[in-house]
């Protein structure tokens, strides 16, 4: 390949990200990705925009890539529902599923001590945390319980009922998975007849309209949970489709629940954010949230930021479960995009697609970063790759040169863990 001069702006400072807000325009879902789960300066720099784009843009919440009953309790901890004392690092101990440094980290800390700084102010419309992930079945089906307790009627019998389908199974979504795989006897019914019976009764209870929708979203993670853990365990592509599904129809709701005008920041990896189509995805007939949503709502309504970087360190692990460490990140791959990128000069770079466009080198599919959650920097000359059309998978590219890790909480990990549930490139 040959290093042709590319158009970029510097990306040293907040005000270099100027020109990204007048390029997002009046977008109403923006997508913020990262090229992996263990990167400090892809949070920070989300964190900078997701500022900004509250403060000047008016934007309503932010939802993640992480299980609904963890980051609802960001929710309730940034619009001080949560008792007096409760600190940030009690709320961020929740998220003690592995992956745990994903959401448990300072990183995150600053982003949700921000947000309720910002809550509190008076006058202030305050901002929501959602996660929009589909891995909690059994936290979500306890988040249920709890919530009907002191209620009675259907949708507590349908609850109690779908708990008594799953009980057999320990808590395990993998052994669950396994026991229905290839037979037609499993717990579809009863989930769906849970939410069904939920959405009956709660929409005429309107008094706390958010712990109505926790409860309703509950049952949906309920419902798509064990239709992922079957499709999972049957191989394919379309566990990863039913995830990405889930994440889209999540979305939509918490659109419809804010009002007609509402936004959206989500941040998500860059294979969750950045259009599958434009990807050697598209042929294993994958779909991703940046994709469904481009169609959905329209280009003009979606902006979708990848981040990416050339060589640093990151947290990740040897294998599924396996303890979290810092790990090197080499140079990026010969005639990959970050090498390129690098090769301009060992500064960090944000481009615009649009100025991208005209250029025919990178319509063409390059070698594009992926690390996981789990990660062998050995593997870089045989994986962690996604080919992609840059200009078209994103609409902006922020390209840091070196990174480093970022700073975990050490939280210790739920003793029975669901399979594993990241791709090895995502």
């Amino acid at each position: 390949m040959t290093y042709s001069k590319l158009p970029y702006h510097r990306l040293e400072n907040k005000a270099d990200l100027d020109i990204l807000l007048d390029d997002i325009g009046d977008a109403r879902i923006v997508m913020l990705g990262e090229a992996s789960h263990g990167t400090s300066e892809y949070y920070a720099w989300r964190t900078a925009i997701s500022k900004r784009l509250i403060e000047e843009k008016g934007f309503t919440f932010i939802a993640v890539e992480g299980d609904w009953p963890d980051c609802y309790q960001i929710n309730k901890f940034i619009r001080g529902y949560c008792k007096p004392g409760t600190k940030v690092s009690d709320v961020l101990k929740h998220f003690n599923r592995w992956p745990t440094w994903m959401w448990g980290n300072w990183e995150v800390a600053a982003l949700v001590e921000w947000l309720k700084e910002n809550n509190d102010r008076p006058n202030t419309t305050k901002v929501g945390f959602y996660g929009l992930d589909v891995y909690s079945l059994w936290d979500s089906l306890n988040q249920i319980m709890k919530y009907l307790e002191k209620k009675d009627g259907h949708a507590v019998k349908a609850a109690k009922e779908a708990f008594k389908c799953f009980e057999p199974y320990s808590s395990d979504p993998q052994e669950y998975a396994r026991a229905v795989a290839y037979v037609s006897e499993d717990c579809e019914d009863e989930v769906l007849s849970m939410l069904q019976e939920l959405g009956k009764r709660e929409r005429g209870e309107p008094s706390n309209a958010e712990a109505v929708f926790d409860a309703e979203q509950n049952a949906l993670v309920a419902v798509n949970a064990e239709r992922y853990y079957k499709a999972m365990v049957r191989g394919g592509g379309n566990s990863w489709n039913v995830r990405d599904n889930h994440m889209m129809e999540t979305l939509n709701r918490l659109l419809e629940f804010h009002g007609p005008d509402s936004k959206a920041i989500i941040w998500e990896h860059n294979t969750h954010i950045g259009d599958a189509r434009f990807t050697d995805m598209a042929r294993a007939g994958m779909v991703n949230i940046g994709q469904l949503a481009r169609e959905q709502y329209g280009r003009e309504n979606v902006y979708l930021a990848g981040f990416g970087s050339y060589e640093g360190s990151v947290i990740a692990g040897d294998s599924w479960g396996a303890p979290m460490k810092k790990m090197e990140v080499p140079p990026a791959r010969k005639g990959s995009w970050e090498d390129w990128l690098h090769n301009l000069g060992a500064t960090d770079k944000l481009l615009l697609s649009r100025e991208l466009r005209e250029i025919t080198e990178v319509r063409l599919q390059l070698d594009h970063r992926a690390i996981g959650v789990v990660y062998d920097p050995n593997r870089e000359k045989y994986g962690n790759y996604v080919p992609t059309i840059i200009p078209e998978r994103y609409d902006a590219f922020l390209y840091l040169d070196e990174t480093e890790a970022l700073r975990p909480f050490i939280v210790k990990t739920k003793e029975k863990e669901p399979p594993e549930m990241y791709p090895a490139n995502e």
